[in-house]
């Protein structure tokens, strides 16, 4: 098969879909890749580095969209690269279709085969190509946090860990997966009075043992958020509906209450963010000011660290690309897992959570992603 891999376009977005490792496996699988020209030099990747992986190195992206079989990216195909999509061809990337309705339209009309990174699940029902970016973004999170309650940075001038005599910050962590869970040892590890709210009661007790009684754990009601939301000096929204748009679980008027110079932080806002008050930003321009809270809602979060979250989409995803590359769309029939991440093919969408938010909007039917394989 020939893989094609292009150069992201978003703003400040520096990851690019095989690192030279990657394409090395695909190389010995007896592939061919083509690597737009300086795709990862952004992050220390050349393309000396591609080139000795077994990769050709290509100037034009619309040779590699004219000629590949499956194209391999991390963020979703802008407009004009929806427009260069063709049926018969493969899309493998992360698309966040549900609050999209553009991009939805699209791939619809290029019939592409849409294979999204976010509703690729596992055996334990977890989300094994989110998990990673998930892990960063967790991560990230406190880090922005902190950064923005600095009082130069329009915050409230609060240290999240306090001092001696001197209590620290309270971090309100709405969700207890990937995200809460990796927020919450950052936050723990700074030294904050962490809360996190979910309401999967076996969830909460896996929390409870995982930081023995480090963190609290409350089980999610609108009253808790209510009271917690009043008191948190940092918010972070943890919550994922696997392939659909994130519940809005802090509203403008929950926001509204808040102390002035406090900051949210929207890990959801791929999936249309989990607070009313969000709207999405870059890392150029990361936050804006509601009711005197301050917004970070940045859409590509592990983007601001972009070799490290490289390395770890592609440790996730190399497995199911080889199984794609070596078996073609058979894999995908073959794997519930990996059926599960088919998103579109030829036209007609092939995931039932998308579809019941565009479907009717943009007219597009729904088919069971086996069937549609077989049709």
């Amino acid at each position: 098969m020939l893989i094609g891999v292009p150069k992201e376009i978003k703003n400040h977005e520096y990851r690019i879909g095989l690192t030279p490792t990657a394409v090395r496996e695909y190389v010995a699988n007896g592939h061919q890749v083509m690597v737009e020209h300086n795709g990862g030099l952004a992050i220390g990747f050349t393309n000396e580095d591609y080139e000795l992986a077994g990769a050709t190195i290509v100037a034009d992206p619309k040779e590699i969209f004219a000629k590949a079989d499956m194209i391999i990216k991390v963020k979703e195909p802008q407009p004009h690269e929806c427009e260069q999509l063709r049926e018969g061809q493969i899309i493998y990337t992360y698309l966040h279709l549900a609050p999209d309705p553009v991009q939805t339209e699209l791939l619809g009309k290029a019939g592409v085969t849409a294979i999204a990174y976010e509703t690729v699940t596992d055996r334990n029902g977890g989300l094994p190509l989110l998990a990673p970016m998930s892990e960063v973004a967790g991560r990230m999170s406190i880090q922005a946090g902190a950064h923005h309650l600095l009082k130069a940075n329009g915050g409230s001038g609060v240290l999240l860990g306090g001092v001696p005599g001197v209590a620290p910050a309270k971090v309100l962590i709405l969700g207890g997966g990937v995200v809460g869970t990796q927020a919450a040892k950052m936050a723990v590890g700074l030294g904050a009075d962490v809360t996190i709210l979910d309401r999967s009661l076996p969830r909460l007790r896996q929390l409870d043992d995982i930081f023995g009684g480090r963190v609290k754990t409350v089980y999610s009601t609108v009253d808790a958020v209510d009271t917690l939301s009043r008191e948190a000096d940092l918010i972070v929204g943890a919550v994922l509906i696997p392939g659909a748009a994130a519940p809005k679980l802090l509203t403008r008027e929950h926001v509204k209450n808040m102390k002035p110079g406090s900051v949210v932080v929207d890990v959801a806002i791929d999936q249309g963010g989990c607070f009313e008050t969000s709207k999405p930003t870059t890392h150029q321009d990361p936050t804006f000011v509601v009711d005197d809270v301050i917004h970070y809602c940045v859409a590509n979060m592990p983007g601001g660290v972009a070799r490290t979250s490289t390395m770890a989409l592609n440790n996730a995803t190399l497995p199911f690309g080889l199984a794609i590359a070596n078996q073609g769309l058979q894999a995908v029939a073959n794997d519930p897992h990996l059926l599960n991440g088919l998103n579109m093919h030829r036209g007609k969408i092939t995931f039932k959570a998308v579809h019941d938010v565009l479907g009717e909007q943009l007219g597009l039917d729904y088919q069971d992603p086996l069937a549609a394989l077989n049709s």
